[in-house]
């Protein structure tokens, strides 16, 4: 817990992250810090639920009258079909990270592309009417396109991913469900130089960047321009090589950590109907942070 004055009862709502590791996650303190600053008779824990009893765990939901559940690797998929309803971004993402118990009745949904909205909201971006050029085809990509499908009008997506199969299941399911403007291609040098050029806002949403690959960066500093909005979904560095490079050519930068925190806020909304406190939030995620650099982890 954050503080001293969160007291468990019976009464007491219980939210919980169900993860394999779990125990590095920021989500119980961002969490109760939240509840405790608007004084809501909520706890958050987390819980190890090894790969393969995701079925376990929702069902458990149910039986203990918990509120709701983060949902993180590796049970984003196996979850769903446990649910009662998905929210129509979270089907076609094809993951859940969000879980509400509404009397028994269970709802899934994916806050991650919603949260990446309002962290680029908070920064003063907004994506309609811009070229959007998303790097990466993974499960943040997945996210994040999905999301941007339902903006308007957004005039194209270009997706360039490092896996071809990968990249090509993300196109054929866009295809399929959305109809938004879109080109893809694999991620060759000629294929980024081209697109950056283009790009009014950059989506960074690869792995490159964190642990281990800290301080690696798949764009060349020089491909960056002052006109450009870069956002990297990575928080941890604070700031990625892609960022400090992209703000030394002058692009107006947003780190990855306003989507984390936004993510947050949005569950939090889920779960208790109030409005969340994100400066509460940002806080506590940031001082999280700085402690486990301090510490080395």
């Amino acid at each position: 817990m954050t503080g001293t004055n969160m007291k468990i009862t019976g009464r007491t709502r219980i939210c919980a992250v169900i993860g394999d590791p779990v125990g590095h996650s920021l989500s119980p303190r961002i969490h109760n810090a939240a509840f405790e600053a608007l004084g809501l008779d909520y706890a958050y824990v987390p819980f190890h639920v090894r790969r393969g009893e995701a079925g376990a765990a929702v069902q458990a939901v149910r039986a203990l009258g918990l509120r709701g559940l983060s949902v993180t690797i590796p049970h984003k998929v196996d979850v769903i079909p446990h649910l009662d309803e998905i929210d129509p971004v979270a089907e076609n993402i094809g993951s859940v990270n969000t879980i509400v118990n509404d009397g028994g009745r269970l709802l899934g949904y994916s806050t991650d592309g919603p949260g990446a909205l309002r962290a680029l909201a908070a920064s003063g971006v907004h994506p309609a009417g811009r070229k959007v050029l998303l790097l990466g085809s993974g499960g943040a990509a997945r996210a994040l396109a999905f999301t941007l499908a339902t903006v308007e009008p957004l005039p194209s997506l270009t997706i360039l991913g490092i896996e071809a199969p990968e990249l090509d299941r993300l196109a054929t399911d866009l295809g399929a469900r959305t109809k938004l403007p879109l080109a893809t291609g694999v991620m060759a040098s000629d294929a980024l130089r081209r697109e950056m050029e283009r790009a009014e806002i950059v989506v960074h949403a690869t792995p490159v960047g964190m642990s281990p690959r800290v301080g690696e960066s798949i764009v060349p500093a020089d491909l960056f321009r002052p006109s450009q909005v870069v956002f990297d979904v990575v928080y941890t560095p604070f700031e990625t090589r892609l960022l400090r490079e992209a703000a030394a050519r002058g692009a107006k930068t947003v780190p990855g950590l306003g989507m984390f925190i936004h993510q947050a806020a949005i569950q939090f909304e889920l779960w208790t109907g109030k409005e969340a406190p994100v400066d509460v939030m940002t806080r506590t995620v940031t001082a999280a942070l700085r402690e486990a650099q301090v510490g080395g982890a």
